[in-house]
């Protein structure tokens, strides 16, 4: 009989570099899938929620993983970890006049950042989340495919993935797209920052829900008035403007007498 990796035990009492180490075990028990077959359909355009579905499959099933499975399996087994954001990281490289895709799922704590997942190298699968930096650990990558003769030749760096697992956001996987070969290292660290800056401002403003002026509230029910509304859409109207709706609904009823009235003088009403 086949063991089954059991899941890691993510105590709270055991600090966050342990725990990801733990989930980097349990991935690495379940093995890269060196056979060709896809075991399991990651479509990239899924919602979050589907993909934790599968995720749930994939835990039951113990397979092995690809790529593309193990980012979605390590977001489903990081999903609630305090202070840990996690985005896609995949780079393309060239050996030999071909070209080679990897991916990894980057992680930030406390401002470091690492990666988790697999890989027929170890060297580019786990990165302890030590490095400064975005860029740091980019450098990291590249030294590594350097030895072995791989030169990174375009990076995608996608934005942070939300915690929730019921959310029907899709992951954004590429984000900034870099042609490394093209830049200085300067420019590589430059733009890295900076997209490092923009994830952090890009989870503040999805999580923050900004009031709307009035301006635009008055613009949306002048909208809504002029197209039909859908019955699952919310009233979007200014209060002034329900109160006005209200108001009519008393003149209505004293319309519906009417036709009892004529119906009496013997008149008869077609429909």
């Amino acid at each position: 009989q086949v063991p089954v990796p059991s899941l890691p035990t993510l105590l709270p009492a055991v600090a966050m570099l342990d725990r990801l180490k733990a989930i980097q075990k349990y991935m690495m028990d379940l093995q890269y899938n060196h056979t060709g077959t896809q075991f399991f359909e990651i479509r990239k355009n899924r919602p979050i929620a589907g993909l934790m579905d599968l995720a749930r499959d994939m835990v039951r099933e113990a397979l092995a993983c690809n790529l593309c499975a193990s980012n979605t399996l390590n977001c489903y087994l990081t999903n609630g970890l305090p202070g840990v954001e996690r985005f896609p990281l995949s780079f393309r490289t060239r050996f030999g006049g071909s070209a080679f895709r990897h991916v990894v799922l980057g992680v930030c704590v406390g401002g470091r950042y690492g990666a988790l997942g697999l890989s027929r190298r170890p060297e580019l699968m786990f990165k302890a989340a030590t490095h400064a930096g975005l860029a740091p650990l980019v450098a990291d990558f590249r030294q590594a495919y350097s030895s072995y003769r791989h030169a990174v030749t375009r990076l995608k760096v996608g934005l942070y993935v939300p915690h929730d697992p019921r959310s029907f956001q899709q992951v954004e996987w590429r984000h900034l797209v870099v042609d490394v070969s093209r830049l200085s290292g300067e420019e590589l660290r430059r733009d890295l920052d900076k997209h490092a800056r923009d994830m952090k401002a890009v989870q503040v403003l999805k999580g923050v829900t900004l009031p709307v002026s009035p301006g635009k509230e008055r613009r949306k029910s002048v909208a809504s008035t002029s197209s039909t509304s859908s019955p699952h859409r919310a009233p979007c109207g200014s209060p002034q403007r329900r109160a006005s709706r209200v108001e009519k609904l008393p003149l209505a009823a004293e319309k519906k007498p009417e036709p009892n009235f004529l119906m009496e003088e013997g008149y008869k009403i077609r429909v």
